[in-house]
């Protein structure tokens, strides 16, 4: 089977490894030059544990090819993804939708039989009819049909995600019957592979696709402002919200995914989703205030991180220094967009401290996100040097086994603000330190 994935951004890029890894040819194209001849010398540009070792053994086979000519991917293909770009709109936090729109334009001049053509991209409800509209404006007389297939990867674990989902959700024009029974064997064929491995096949109408990517995600991002606010009740009471999560996650119709306390959720994801999903309600004036008071709650708590941290210091970070550790809004990935630490250190920067980074692999793409004048360091010992307090923002396994001697041993004040809750509180008072945590006494 052939597929042709348009865009080779994290998304197109995990998704076509895997295709590829199942045995399909696969075509990328991939219009920004300097990526494109990344991926042709076998460098990947994003990092994504298993995914250049997945994307150079495909390649060699033959079965993941890239280029940058849509004709050319799209010769023979029985499925074409769209997986570009949907980033906010500016003012209004709305998905943007040329690149989708702009792609599809390109794949109706160059498609020259049937074909599913596939949005794999975040889209808002109705994307999909609008995308076939766009088509049918182009070549009236295409044989072609939409379907959206919304992605759950989560960075750090995309592949395994991808080979053992919980679920594909796959939407389709269910009101030509016939047509969609076309369509989803045509997407059958694209997932035979899971389907032989038991994975779950949902499908729906495209409407109901598109919205479950975002009440998905939203649900997600609501569980980490509740748990949050519950770290910050727990510290009114003297409970310990690690204890509280566990007793919560142990009930199986709530789970203990999600319900880990921090600074906030950061991501490609939750925060364009939430804002997306809020703006589609409003649009449609139906009530979901649920999703927009998470998006709040989750703006005031980095705020509020960054107010701590600073009360940690006296209340002044006036000639302070401060190390951190961990840059990328979770571990194992190195992307920056609307992580916590962004809106934290420049806080920090702002009211006089001087900035210790460590980061394992998310510091160049940090650099021109954070203030000019933060110090990157080569490892976290090398961070905690001679600062006044140490600020935990990612949880990366690396500072778990941090010895609190040696800490206490480079520091010039022992004192702690761990924001992930990765410490032992009583080994840290055991060496001395002053320690903070989220959420427990």
């Amino acid at each position: 089977m052939r597929i042709a994935m348009i865009g080779g951004g994290y998304v197109g890029l995990v998704s076509a490894a895997c295709f590829a890894e199942f045995g399909m040819h696969v075509s990328v194209v991939e219009t920004n030059p300097q990526r494109l001849a990344a991926l042709r010398e076998g460098r990947i540009p994003i990092y994504e544990p298993g995914l250049d070792a997945l994307v150079i053994s495909n390649t060699q086979a033959g079965r993941l090819v890239f280029g940058d000519d849509i004709a050319t991917a799209v010769t023979g293909a029985q499925a074409v993804f769209i997986a570009v770009g949907t980033p906010p709109r500016n003012g209004d936090g709305a998905a943007d939708l040329q690149y989708v729109h702009a792609a599809a334009r390109q794949i109706a001049q160059a498609l020259t039989g049937y074909a599913v053509i596939v949005t794999k991209s975040t889209v808002p409800v109705g994307s999909s009819r609008r995308i076939a509209q766009i088509i049918r404006n182009v070549r009236p007389d295409l044989d072609f049909d939409v379907a959206s297939n919304p992605e759950f990867l989560r960075e750090g674990s995309a592949i395994d995600d991808f080979m053992r989902p919980d679920r594909v959700i796959i939407g389709l024009d269910q009101t030509q019957p016939e047509r969609a029974g076309r369509a989803e064997n045509v997407m059958r064929q694209v997932y035979r592979p899971l389907v032989q491995a038991a994975a779950p096949l949902v499908f729906t109408g495209l409407e109901t696709a598109e919205l479950t990517k975002y009440a998905a995600n939203s649900f997600l991002a609501m569980k980490i402002s509740f748990i949050n606010e519950m770290a910050d009740l727990c510290e009114k009471l003297g409970a310990d919200v690690e204890d509280l999560a566990r007793g919560m996650g142990l009930d199986a119709r709530i789970g203990r995914r999600f319900l880990s306390p921090g600074p906030g959720y950061g991501g490609s994801c939750f925060p364009k989703d939430t804002l997306a999903l809020s703006r589609i309600a409003q649009e449609n004036q139906s009530g979901c205030r649920l999703v927009e008071t998470t998006v709040q709650v989750n703006e005031a708590r980095k705020a509020a991180m960054a107010g701590r941290i600073i009360a940690a210091c006296g209340g002044s970070v006036v000639g302070r220094t401060i190390a951190v550790l961990g840059l990328t809004f979770k571990p194992e990935t190195d992307d920056m967009r609307e992580s916590a630490s962004i809106p934290i250190l420049h806080r920090l920067a702002e009211a006089g401290a001087t900035l210790r980074a460590y980061d394992p692999v998310g510091m160049d793409a940090a650099r021109a996100l954070l203030p000019p004048d933060v110090i990157y360091c080569a490892d976290a010992m090398e961070a905690a040097q001679d600062a006044d307090v140490l600020v935990v923002l990612t949880e990366w396994n690396i500072f778990r086994a941090l010895s609190p001697e040696v800490l206490a041993q480079r520091m010039r004040t022992k004192a702690i603000v761990d924001l992930r809750n990765i410490f032992d509180p009583a080994a840290m008072r055991a060496a001395g330190f002053l320690y903070q945590s989220v959420g427990r006494p």
